[in-house]
């Protein structure tokens, strides 16, 4: 079973760390800046660096409540600023929007565990716990 904490740890930060070259983008600064975000070029990769942060710390397990802590900080403002379906009035953006925005409550619901229970086993935390145990 404690492969199945890596397993998630892995898979759930995979989005974060992956999606950073896109921060980068014009595409995405362009999209957040005609969502109203101040300072998008600055904000948006910014944004995508913290997210990454975030995500490296979850996937090795080193401080992965701060990581953790760090997705937060991301998801909050990006999932009510760039997914706010509810003042979209087009159909399938609409329900694009809104599919989104479920997506980064379900990633803030694991974010807020892993602030609470730590990366678990096979982490460095996990190891430096042991370590710490031994002497």
């Amino acid at each position: 079973m404690n492969y199945i904490v890596l397993l998630g740890r892995i898979l759930f930060s995979w989005i974060f760390i992956s999606a950073l070259p896109s921060h980068f983008s014009e595409g995405a600064i362009s999209f957040a800046t005609s969502a109203g975000v101040p300072m998008a070029s600055l904000l948006v990769p910014a944004s995508g660096i913290l997210a990454c942060i975030g995500g490296l710390s979850v996937l090795i397990g080193y401080k992965a409540r701060l990581g953790a802590w760090m997705l937060v900080m991301f998801l909050i403002p990006v999932t009510y600023t760039m997914h706010n379906w509810w003042d979209i009035s087009e159909p399938a953006a609409r329900s694009l929007q809104h599919i989104m925005f479920n997506k980064n409550l379900s990633m803030l619901g694991g974010a807020f565990l892993i602030t609470h229970f730590g990366a678990g086993p096979f982490s460095i935390d996990w190891l430096i716990g042991l370590k710490n145990r031994k002497s």
